[in-house]
């Protein structure tokens, strides 16, 4: 595509945008993740524009749009996924007859809190239990630990990151079944 404008031109002229997709999503972005993904999606409507398919302005809309839906489809997934594996591990918990709980969960077995708990940091821990496990929004586990929301947002991505290593969970199923 040969256009006149530079992107940086266009982005200027498009940035509110991204904050309205945004918006009629109805996503919180104190991260500026979806902006973020936003800003890609215009870039990459930029470049592969076709003047023949339609306006620009419209093929923005789409695209910013979908790239948004697709990071919030993605994101639920990940998160389902850790409720599925924690819950998976639960029943299996509840299922080896060394568990002397009666209606044993995840918080109530202390091996596996012990197990999980010697993977994490303290913080990892937090997170995984407050936001995770008891469905605290973000902003009040910074709140209750006194730090910011980037913070704790790290925590979460080096948890999941953990988490999602196979030796990790073989480690602590391992240490379960002993």
């Amino acid at each position: 595509m040969t256009t006149p404008y530079t992107f940086e031109e266009i982005f200027q002229q498009n940035e509110r945008r991204i904050h309205y997709q945004i918006h009629k999503l109805n996503l919180h972005d104190p991260h500026q993740e979806y902006f973020q993904e936003g800003l890609c999606a215009m870039w990459n409507a930029y470049e592969t524009y076709n003047p023949d398919k339609g306006p620009l302005s419209t093929y923005f809309n789409y695209t910013i749009r979908n790239r948004l839906i697709d990071l919030l489809r993605k994101q639920s997934r990940f998160t389902e996924k850790i409720q599925t594996y924690l819950q998976k591990n639960t029943t299996e918990i509840a299922a080896t007859p060394s568990s002397s709980l009666d209606n044993p969960t995840l918080l109530d077995n202390p091996l596996f809190c012990k197990q999980v708990k010697s993977q994490l940091t303290a913080n990892q821990w937090k997170w995984l239990y407050y936001a995770v496990i008891e469905g605290m929004p973000l902003k009040d586990l910074a709140i209750q630990e006194n730090t910011t929301v980037d913070t704790v947002k790290g925590w979460s991505k080096q948890v999941r990151k953990k988490l999602r290593n196979s030796e990790v969970r073989e480690q602590i199923l391992e240490a379960l079944q002993e």
